[in-house]
């Protein structure tokens, strides 16, 4: 099963040592988009601030500790008091 992406568009992340760079500040790069997972791994598409095009990355790629942490993820479900506004029970079909 295909975990949910820990980071959002906008994160500034740090990407592992010997991907891209050596030097911690080129290595420093802001996810553009998150990307359909490749199976059970999450991918971004990310872009250094020196550069004009994207690079796709996988989130193992990303160096955790020293990545700036991750918006918090807000569930819509969460948002919701008291169940959904929808009761299924109270739908009316004509035969």
């Amino acid at each position: 099963m295909a975990r949910m992406p820990r980071y959002a568009v906008g994160d500034t992340i740090v990407l592992k040592d010997g991907l891209v760079r050596t030097e911690e500040a080129r290595r420093t790069c802001k996810i553009a988009v998150v990307l359909p997972s490749d199976g059970s791994r999450p991918q971004y598409r990310v872009r250094f601030e020196t550069e004009n095009f994207d690079r796709r990355i996988l989130e193992s790629d990303i160096d955790v500790n020293q990545s700036v942490s991750p918006t918090p993820r807000v569930d819509a479900d969460a948002d919701i008091q008291g169940g959904s506004w929808l009761k299924t029970s109270s739908i009316r079909v004509r035969k």
